[in-house]
């Protein structure tokens, strides 16, 4: 008898795919099974494929072809990630799971959204503070306080990756780096535009839930932090919006979201990336009350999981496209601005 659950791809095989979604599907093996691994270097695709009995191999278009592969998920380099979801859309897959981001531009974003339409592939964006019941619970039970916030603080400590890799799960050893130059701005530069497009993009989208347009964004200061982080100061929507990560092994891991109106304040935190160790904690206070949500028995990277499973089995309707696009536009846009600031060698802007 064929099985009925459904089969799952995964192009690119790295830590996230390691670390992150072999362990998720795991607890979730009634719904899903993984039967293809493609990763363009072949002994990485079948050491990792062999884990599950998955097929193994170096190209998306074998993936793409395998009929028994239902949703394609995309765990490769961000500069990857648009000509594939498209290439699975254009596949006529059951859905698609992609990354954070899961395009670099506007326009890579806009031509997603045609396809998309053009297919009816849905398509999910692996941002799992998104999916995270925490947060789930307390954006349903907020009330005006969104609208009302005024000052909005995302926070990231963690050690680098590897650590929390090496717990979670055997990794394949990566080849080391060569140094970069922390003295050039253009280094400096690039550094805090991929922290935002790697770190801070989990957040941005529930920043912008808070904001009521992102059109007047201005980035008043942004430092890159050393060994590797970043602290960016922002106004958009009439709204303040700080902006810090610091990735050390000295630190305690810790990853807070915290908005403020005049007569309430949200705080939540989430586990660290590759901690399976269940939802956010929110908690929404004011004068009068405290009330608060969690822990959740699973986390965000098991709630994209769940929603596959609710889009393709259930007939939910998958998130608008439009809503990813305009998320994408907002981390692009600070990511940009805060790059552009540190490489003109003020990053703070000039008050006229």
């Amino acid at each position: 008898m064929p099985s009925t659950r459904l089969g799952v791809g995964f192009v690119g095989a790295g830590p996230v795919t390691q670390a992150i979604h072999l362990p998720t599907l795991a607890r979730l093996s009634d719904e899903f099974e993984v039967v293809h691994v493609a990763d363009t270097n072949g002994d990485v695709a079948t050491s990792v494929a062999s884990r599950v009995g998955a097929r193994a191999s170096t190209s998306v278009d074998s993936l793409l072809d395998d009929p028994r592969v239902d949703v394609v998920a995309i765990c490769s380099p961000h500069q990857f990630h648009a000509p594939q979801v498209i290439a699975a859309c254009r596949a006529g897959k059951k859905a698609v799971l992609c990354e954070k981001p899961f395009a670099m531009s506007g326009a890579e974003a806009r031509e997603i959204a045609e396809v998309a339409a053009e297919t009816g592939v849905p398509i999910v964006v692996g941002a799992m503070h998104t999916f995270d019941p925490g947060w789930s619970s307390v954006t349903a039970h907020w009330g005006s306080f969104a609208a009302d916030s005024h000052t909005i603080r995302s926070s990231v400590v963690l050690p680098p990756n590897p650590r929390f890799e090496d717990f979670a799960t055997e990794v394949i050893t990566r080849p080391s780096r060569s140094a970069a130059d922390l003295d050039d701005p253009e280094v400096q530069a690039a550094l805090v535009h991929a922290g935002v497009m790697g770190l801070a993009i989990h957040d941005l989208p529930l920043v912008r839930t808070m904001l009521p347009s992102f059109d007047d964004l201005v980035v008043h200061s942004a430092h890159p932090l050393t060994p590797f982080g970043y602290q960016i100061v922002l106004t958009a929507g009439g709204k303040r919006v700080v902006l810090h990560a610091a990735m050390s092994a000295t630190w305690k891991p810790e990853w807070v979201l915290e908005a403020w109106s005049d007569s309430s304040a949200l705080h939540l935190e989430f586990s660290p990336s590759y901690v399976h160790a269940g939802s956010a904690v929110a908690t929404l206070r004011s004068a009068e009350s405290s009330q608060t949500w969690g822990p959740a028995t699973h986390n965000g990277y098991e709630g994209e999981w769940r929603e596959i499973t609710a889009i393709v089995r259930d007939g939910k309707a998958p998130p608008r496209t439009a809503e990813l696009i305009d998320d994408l536009r907002f981390a692009v846009a600070v990511a940009d601005a805060s790059a552009l600031l540190i490489r003109s060698g003020q990053r703070e802007r000039v008050l006229a």
